[in-house]
């Protein structure tokens, strides 16, 4: 998101307000400046603590960027030991069943064999 966009429209609306109140303010002179000066030092204030938050946004960027950079790929290497001890672990159970089905197929391949074959019937 780009900021610059947002702080033009704040300088804008300032602006046009202050201009407002100045056109329409029955206070005197010495009044509406102390008021311009307050509120210029509120203004101030209030931009240094969005500085001094956008800073501490920054900065926890960053730090969850280098802690990412560190972490994601020790878990990746973490997952990928995971995944070759699983295949590791589940190949003979994964042979004894392939063996299994050769021996299931085999034997209905005898059975089909064995079966007397039915004649077919034309129909009429």
């Amino acid at each position: 998101m780009k900021l610059a966009p947002l702080f033009y429209g704040l300088a804008t609306g300032l602006l046009v307000g202050a201009s407002t109140v100045l056109i329409t303010t029955p206070k005197s002179g010495t009044e509406v400046r102390n008021s311009l000066k307050s509120t210029s030092n509120d203004f101030r204030d209030k931009l240094s603590d969005i500085k001094l938050q956008l800073q501490d946004v920054k900065n926890s960027i960053n730090n969850l960027t280098n802690s990412s950079k560190e972490v994601v790929p020790s878990t990746i290497e973490d997952l990928k030991s995971s995944i070759a001890k699983w295949k590791n672990e589940t190949a003979p159970i994964q042979a004894q069943l392939q063996a299994e089905i050769s021996s299931i197929q085999e034997a209905m391949e005898e059975l089909e064999k064995k079966l007397p074959k039915k004649e077919k019937v034309a129909v009429q």
